[in-house]
C-alpha cells in the first residue's frame, strides 16, 4: 500500500511538474515575443524573424544533426512546405505585433487554428465554440469593426492564423517523413534562408551589429530552443489533450508580457474577447477529445500551436516527434 501511494504521489508531483513546464514555456514564447517587438526599431521586423530563425536553425541543426542524403523528392517537397509556412507565420505575426499589441494579435493568429479544428470536426457543437471566438472577434474590434486597431496589423495576424493552421498540416507530416526532430531543423534553415534577402534589404548592416546579434539569439532561444525542449520533456508525462488545454493560455500570457515589457494595456472589451477566445479553444479541445479515448503523452502535436494542434485533421504515426514552437 505504503509503495502503491509513493508511485501514485510521484505520479502526481510529476503531472504537476510537467504543467510548469508547459506554463514556464509558454511564458518564454510570448515574453521572446514581447522582446522581439522591442528590438524592432533597432533590426525592422524581417530582420528579427531572420535572426529569430537563423539562431533557432543553427541550434536545432547542431542538436539534430539531420541526415541530408537518402531522402525523397515528396520528402523535400513536405520540408519545403513546412519552412515556408513557418517562415510566413513567423513574418506575419511580427509585423502584426509591430502594429498592434501582443494581446489581441495572438488572439487573432490563434483563429487560424481554431477554424481548422472546427472544420475538421463533424460535430455540431464544434460550431458553438466557433460563434464563441466570433463573439470575441466582435469585440476585439470595439463592438463593431476593427476602428481600435490598425487594420493592416489586423490583417497580418489574421494571415499569420492561416499561416499557423497550415504549419500544423504540414508539422505533422513532416514528421511522418523525418525522424525525430530532423525535419524541424531542416524547415528551419528553410526558413531563415527565405527571410535572409529580406531582411538584408530592409536592415542591412544592422543585422551584424553586436547588440542586435545578442538580442536576435536571446528571442531565439526564450521563442523556439528553450519552449521547444521544455515541452518536449513535459509531453512525456502528459497527455496531448491536457498539454493542448494549457497551450490555450497563450493569448493572456501574450497579453501580460505585453503590459509588463512593453506597457501594453489592455481594454475591458480587449480582456473580455481574449478570455471568449481561450475558452474557444478549450471548449474546441474538449469536444474534439470526446469523440474518442483520450490520445496519450506523444502523439502528434504541434508544440506550441495552441490546442487545435491535436486536432489538426493530419495522420499520426505511431512514434511521433512534438514540432517546435511556432511563434
Amino acid at each position: 500500500m505504503d509503495a502503491s501511494r509513493s508511485g501514485q504521489e510521484a505520479a502526481a508531483g510529476g503531472r504537476w511538474g510537467a504543467l510548469g513546464l508547459v506554463l514556464a514555456g509558454g511564458v518564454s514564447v510570448q515574453f521572446g515575443g514581447a522582446i522581439a517587438v522591442s528590438v524592432m526599431p533597432k533590426a525592422g521586423a524581417l530582420g528579427i524573424v531572420t535572426l529569430r530563425l537563423a539562431f533557432a536553425a543553427l541550434v536545432l541543426m547542431i542538436v539534430c544533426r539531420p541526415k541530408v542524403r537518402g531522402h525523397s523528392r515528396a520528402d523535400w517537397g513536405t520540408v519545403v512546405a513546412f519552412g515556408v509556412a513557418m517562415a510566413g507565420m513567423n513574418g506575419l505575426f511580427y509585423q502584426s505585433v509591430a502594429r498592434i499589441p501582443m494581446g489581441p494579435a495572438v488572439t487573432l493568429e490563434v483563429l487560424g487554428p481554431l477554424a481548422l479544428s472546427v472544420f475538421a470536426s463533424r460535430r455540431a457543437l464544434n460550431l458553438v465554440w466557433a460563434g464563441l471566438a466570433l463573439c470575441g472577434v466582435f469585440l476585439l474590434g470595439g463592438g463593431g469593426g476593427f476602428s481600435g486597431l490598425d487594420p493592416v496589423g489586423v490583417a497580418y495576424a489574421l494571415g499569420a492564423g492561416a499561416m499557423w493552421a497550415t504549419y500544423i498540416v504540414f508539422s505533422a507530416r513532416t514528421g511522418r517523413r523525418f525522424p525525430q526532430a530532423d525535419g524541424l531543423a531542416l524547415a528551419m534553415v528553410v526558413a531563415a534562408l527565405l527571410f535572409l534577402p529580406l531582411s538584408l534589404i530592409e536592415s542591412g548592416d544592422k543585422l551584424v551589429r553586436p547588440e542586435v546579434l545578442g538580442l536576435g539569439a536571446a528571442v531565439a532561444v526564450m521563442s523556439s530552443v528553450l519552449p521547444y525542449t521544455l515541452e518536449l520533456i513535459a509531453l512525456r508525462r502528459l497527455p496531448a489533450s491536457t498539454f493542448a488545454i494549457m497551450m490555450s493560455l497563450e493569448p493572456a500570457i501574450a497579453a501580460v508580457a505585453g503590459f509588463l515589457v512593453l506597457n501594453q494595456a489592455l481594454s475591458v472589451n480587449e480582456a473580455l474577447a481574449i478570455s471568449l477566445v481561450i475558452a474557444a479553444s478549450i471548449g474546441a479541445v474538449r469536444t474534439q477529445i470526446g469523440r474518442g479515448p483520450a490520445r496519450r503523452s506523444g502523439d502528434v502535436v504541434a508544440s506550441g500551436a495552441t490546442p487545435d494542434a491535436v486536432l489538426a485533421p493530419a495522420e499520426t504515426v505511431e512514434e511521433p516527434v512534438p514540432e517546435a514552437s511556432g511563434k
